[in-house]
């Protein structure tokens, strides 16, 4: 059998791995610095005690129990294309096939260290649950809640978790009835955070805002992040005592010690069809590609597991001879459930039209069935749905 080496154990790399286990033609491998899936969409309500910190993860050796590809748990050091094989922290494995899949890593501000991120390491989200329990104790406070871009990708923002962070914030204030003794402030460096969903659901965040009464602080581009505030280019400041930001998706650091092609913002350059440019047998998925699309695309997980399984597809018809290949531009959308808490709100954007539809209560106990489907057809509990 022909060695398929996966690296990355998120949404990407998981479907890959899933989806040529089931072709029983591989030796599939999976490399991940972590021996669990961490379903980041759902993490939004470990702060608020909406949920536990194991309520987000799969085991990887659950995963297998179903679909038995090798796991190894070690950190990639350098992919060496021309040779085939991948240098890892403890060892060296060689392949037939490589996809690469281990996400992005972050812009770095001055003064990161003093915010926290619901987009960071997963034990990120337990410090952010323990800050605000710190406030809740005390009693009041200020809260800033905001996300970055990238000038040179602006395809690696994400900042639907913010929004949805801060909703359900303010809801979780509501119930301890505190959010009186909180001030509330959204901010990032674009003009209007969120256009990239749309006209109507710009409009419809606007109106969130006013309605949860929650400051904001646009347009600004940030120039360092303090103990107590962000500081912006002109020197003003927006004090909190508690700063929540998601940076912008960069490069991933590893590919600087690697022979693979990358675009400016350090992203790998594939085709339609997820092939690396220049290469035969290497595929790139998920946030650590430069996607190819209109000015609105954004990297998400739907769009990730996509990714995998089309490159998990197009393996195969390589090895089988065969000319056909599927590519993921046409299916390029904004697609997600905005949770608040006590509800949610269904957004949706591809290039014919573009929306968002208010779900007061069903929306919440939607996204949280979603977690749920999620976790269970990883593991083969529960049939995949079309299209889901």
């Amino acid at each position: 059998m022909k060695k398929v080496l996966i690296l990355g154990g998120g949404f990407a790399g998981i479907q890959t791995a899933i989806e040529l286990q089931k072709k029983n033609e591989f030796e599939v491998t999976l490399i991940s610095d972590r021996d669990y899936l961490y379903i980041f969409p759902i993490s939004i309500w470990i702060p608020v005690h909406m949920a536990e910190f194991d309520d987000v993860k799969v085991a990887l050796a659950d995963v297998q129990k179903k679909h038995p590809f090798r796991v190894i748990v070690d950190s990639v050091k350098e992919i060496n294309v021309s040779e085939n094989k991948v240098i890892c922290e403890q060892q060296t494995v060689t392949y037939d096939y490589l996809v690469i899949a281990m996400g992005a890593e972050k812009m770095q501000h001055k003064g990161i260290s003093n915010t926290l991120s619901i987009c960071g390491k997963p034990e990120m989200s337990l410090s952010i649950r323990k800050r605000i329990d710190e406030l809740v104790e005390k009693g009041s406070g200020k809260i800033a809640i905001g996300f970055g871009g990238n000038p040179k990708d602006k395809s690696a923002v994400r900042g639907g978790p913010a929004f949805e962070l801060m909703f359900n914030i303010h809801n979780f204030l509501k119930k301890k009835k505190l959010r009186d003794k909180f001030d509330l402030t959204f901010f990032a460096p674009m003009d209007e955070p969120g256009a990239r969903m749309g006209k109507a659901s710009l409009a419809m965040l606007e109106k969130m805002f006013s309605k949860y009464n929650i400051s904001k602080r646009f347009g600004k581009k940030i120039k360092e992040f303090g103990e107590d505030g962000v500081i912006f280019q002109d020197d003003s400041k927006l004090d909190a005592d508690m700063i929540m930001f998601i940076p912008a998706g960069n490069g991933h650091s590893v590919l600087q010690n690697s022979d693979i092609p990358l675009n400016e913002a350090g992203f790998i350059k594939i085709d339609d069809t997820c092939l690396v440019n220049g290469t035969a047998n290497v595929f790139a998925i998920g946030d650590i590609a430069a996607l190819e699309g209109p000015e609105w695309i954004a990297k998400q997980g739907h769009i990730a597991e996509l990714m995998g399984r089309n490159a998990a597809n197009n393996i195969t018809a390589i090895e089988n001879g065969s000319m056909s290949r599927e590519g993921y531009q046409k299916h390029l959308n904004i697609l997600c459930v905005m949770d608040t808490g006590d509800g949610a709100a269904f957004v949706f954007r591809n290039g014919q039209r573009a929306f968002m539809i208010p779900m007061p209560i069903v929306g919440h106990w939607m996204k949280k069935g979603w977690g749920t489907y999620s976790k269970l057809t990883k593991t083969g509990k529960f049939p995949r749905l079309p299209g889901i």
